[in-house]
């Protein structure tokens, strides 16, 4: 079996780049590097041994995307590529409306002219918006608080269109929590190209003396200690969630959509404090003013994922805490 990976050399992306390989599935790889960086591909064949073929470009690029379906014997797709900074995307929403929505249309359209009807798409949890209660479910209603939310729900329900219209795609919405962590190896991680707008990076940035503090957004919300809880999950705990995901829709058709988290909820300094404890560090934070769009608290029922696609994840804080701070030192 043949998996196209649209983003497959960013944090998500290459991760699940080394499950898919050690499951034994073929991969084809597109990236721009927009948020990666192109020596991640020779990590991924490090880990795994295993050889696979990349193209260079932009998935709003049909012609390119053309020529890789031409050229390879697609199976399935894992759809990662996207802008992603929730901060950015309230000040800049053209750029993620523009580039989330257009790149996943000509996925599509490339798809379907290929025949391709089998896709694992990467969501968010923001597509919850401010829940109602806790833990949350997939049948909650949906909204967002920020344009990049937005686009994750919009594309969601292209996605839902598209099947009501076509009963032969088989498609699973993996509505991501907060990954974290990065591969044990030390080889791969989360290492943004600019100023991080995610917390773990941030924090191992301070801790490695790369930035002098952490900001700290708001510790007035209605969380245990002010600071905003979240379900962080390990990025390979969420990887092996995509190779569960293809082995069902590769054997399935239809529409769906599976929480992929903990169960879980850890406030920013429940997971500074950890991170500082596990790796025995000191890693300096001030409260500064709340981020716009963000909300108190947000964390899974990840039940169905285990019920339907037989998946669960397995890694504490500590392991989170501990690979994550690892990567970064192996990478000075």
């Amino acid at each position: 079996m043949k998996i196209f990976v649209t983003g497959g050399t960013g944090y998500i992306g290459s991760h699940t780049c080394v499950e898919l390989l050690n499951a034994g599935y073929e991969i084809v790889v597109i990236d721009n590097f927009s948020n990666s960086k192109p020596e991640v591909i020779e990590k991924i064949k490090e880990i795994t041994e295993k050889d696979f073929k990349f193209y260079e470009g932009d998935v709003c690029d049909k012609e390119l995307l053309k020529k890789i379906f031409t050229e390879n014997n697609i199976d399935a797709v894992i759809h990662f590529a996207g802008y992603k900074a929730v901060g950015e995307s309230v000040s800049k929403p053209l750029k993620y409306y523009r580039n989330n929505i257009d790149s996943t249309l000509t996925l599509l359209e490339t798809m379907n002219e290929f025949n391709c009807k089998k896709l694992v798409f990467s969501s968010s949890a923001t597509v919850y918006g401010k829940p109602k209660s806790l833990p949350i479910k997939e049948d909650f209603d949906l909204s967002t608080t920020n344009p990049y939310g937005s686009t994750k729900l919009m594309i969601e329900d292209i996605l839902r269109d598209l099947y009501i219209s076509d009963n032969e795609w088989s498609i699973a919405i993996l509505r991501y929590f907060n990954p974290i962590g990065a591969h044990k190896s030390g080889l791969i991680g989360e290492n943004p190209n600019d100023i991080p707008n995610n917390l773990m990076p941030y924090i191992v940035k301070v801790a490695n003396k790369e930035l002098e503090c952490l900001n700290v957004f708001g510790n007035d919300y209605d969380t245990h200690d002010g600071t905003g809880v979240r379900d962080y999950i390990h990025v390979v705990d969420l990887s092996l969630g995509h190779i569960k995901a293809i082995e069902y829709i590769l054997n399935s058709k239809g529409i769906d959509e599976y929480n992929l988290g903990t169960g879980n909820g850890y406030s920013v300094l429940d997971l500074v404090k950890t991170f500082m404890k596990v790796n025995d560090v000191e890693v300096k934070y001030k409260i500064t003013d709340r981020r716009p769009g963000d909300i108190d608290a947000c964390y899974a029922d990840a039940s169905k994922a285990q019920e339907i696609l037989g998946w669960k994840a397995k890694l504490g804080i500590e392991d989170m805490c501990r690979d994550a701070y690892n990567f970064i030192k192996k990478n000075k």
